[in-house]
């Protein structure tokens, strides 16, 4: 061509190649980039099933999140946490997911599985398993009548302080492929954090329960008080160590009169129980006298604690109870606590709401109200602490009408069984202690 130069033939591009090259490299980038987004993924969601296990402080609930986690990372239809017994050889507890109620009820009558087959092959050899199709693996022993298919599966031992404690298996990817080292990988680092859990869980039991013996220590077997019945309880909270103030006593005292008492120290600590402990024992001593009434004990006993102790604020609701012709009468006065219940046949349950005073530890010279109520025979009184209903959730006028209604449904029971059935629908959410006393009249 005049006045230009050709391009050389071996030097112009291919453009058709050229655009095929790009499309080919930014495919390449693309699919990396994918990949990457689906390892982040999968890590945030590996994190986010570490952090879910780890809030859980029974252990039960623990093994069933394990599975149910395992199986949301890797997309299982099935998966199950086999836990070994004290041999380390076979099986003691077998805990499934993923099956339908017919798949249940079809398994029903086979029982738990023994640890046998590529179950047996994992307690054995307790390395990472992967496997394309469990009926060609050379440890496989087939299937029970009525189980469902199951053609892969990814098997992983969970140690707990060096030693084997359980297996985790899932089986049956929800896009049909087989597991993959992928799989492998977040599911064995699941395993570890699962480790951790467990015995984090173990630990917080031991603690749970030294910290409940501890406190049961602490409060009074009820002695003998007929012509009364009384029925008292005490749980703990459920958070790890949470030892408590709350409390209760009940005292016979001459000429059929008995002196009742339920507390709550504030804070959930050694210092609050040894409070309680305190507290407790000098009302006792108080108590001896037998004549004076509680409003006139509470306030000696305001003045005690501020002169020789350093304990924190002390909310209480002291009575007597005593005979009155044919029937009773309650003498009763409060620290700032909640208002005891009364539970008469025929009648609807009421709350002996007064003035409730101020908490022992902030004004012992404020006076301290006395209240009076006739008692009919074979009347329930019922003492608690706030552990009993307080329920962030719930306004205390919702709560208080819950316990009502609990209250109303058991009263027939025997006191103990009472007492305990309030203890177990109790309307609070737990993360207190509780502690309830009941006294009933004698029938006439």
């Amino acid at each position: 061509m005049a006045g230009r130069e050709a391009w050389p033939a071996s030097k112009e591009p291919d453009l058709p190649e050229l655009h095929l090259r790009l499309r080919a490299e930014v495919g390449r980038i693309d699919a990396q980039l994918q990949a990457m987004l689906a390892a982040m993924d999968r890590l945030q969601g590996l994190l986010d099933a570490v952090v879910t296990i780890s809030r859980e402080v029974e252990l039960p609930a623990v093994l069933h999140r394990i599975v149910s986690t395992a199986m949301d990372l890797v997309g299982a239809r099935y998966g199950a946490l086999g836990v070994l017994d004290a041999s380390g050889e076979h099986l003691e507890q077998f805990i499934p997911a993923g099956l339908s109620e017919e798949e249940h009820a079809a398994l029903a009558e086979t029982g738990m599985p023994r640890g046998l087959g590529v179950l047996g092959h994992l307690i054995r050899h307790p390395e990472p398993l992967r496997v394309e199709h469990i009926r060609t693996h050379p440890s496989s022993a087939g299937f029970p009548p009525g189980h469902p298919y199951l053609g892969t599966l990814l098997g992983v031992a969970i140690n707990v302080r060096g030693e084997i404690y359980g297996d985790l298996y899932l089986s049956e990817r929800r896009d049909g492929q087989p597991f993959d080292v992928n799989d492998e990988n977040v599911v064995v680092a699941l395993a570890t954090a699962a480790g951790i859990a467990i015995e984090n869980v173990r630990l917080f039991e031991q603690v749970r329960v030294g910290a409940e013996q501890f406190q049961r220590l602490l409060l009074p077997a009820l002695p003998d008080l007929r012509p009364f019945t009384a029925a008292a309880i005490y749980r703990p909270a459920t958070e790890p160590s949470q030892l408590g103030g709350d409390w209760y006593d009940a005292i016979p005292l001459p000429d059929d009169v008995v002196a009742v008492v339920i507390g709550d120290v504030v804070g959930h600590d050694l210092m609050a129980a040894a409070a309680m402990a305190s507290t407790r024992n000098m009302l006792r001593a108080l108590l001896f006298d037998g004549s004076s009434p509680p409003g006139t004990v509470l306030a000696q006993l305001d003045h005690a604690l501020q002169a020789i102790t350093d304990n924190p604020v002390t909310t209480t609701t002291l009575a007597r109870i005593e005979p009155e012709g044919a029937a009773w009468r309650l003498h009763w006065s409060t620290a700032g606590h909640v208002p005891p219940l009364l539970l008469v046949p025929g009648r609807r349950a009421e709350y002996l709401f007064a003035d409730p005073g101020l908490p022992l530890g902030v004004d012992p010279e404020q006076p301290r109200p006395n209240h009076s109520r006739p008692l009919p025979a074979g009347a329930t009184v019922l003492f608690y602490t706030d552990g009993l209903i307080e329920h962030p959730g719930h306004a205390m006028d919702e709560s208080l009408d819950e316990l009502t209604d609990l209250a109303t449904r058991y009263t027939g029971l025997p006191l103990q069984d009472f007492v305990r059935a309030l203890a177990d629908h109790h309307p609070s959410d737990g993360h207190d202690d509780m502690a309830i006393l009941a006294l009933r009249t004698p029938r006439s």
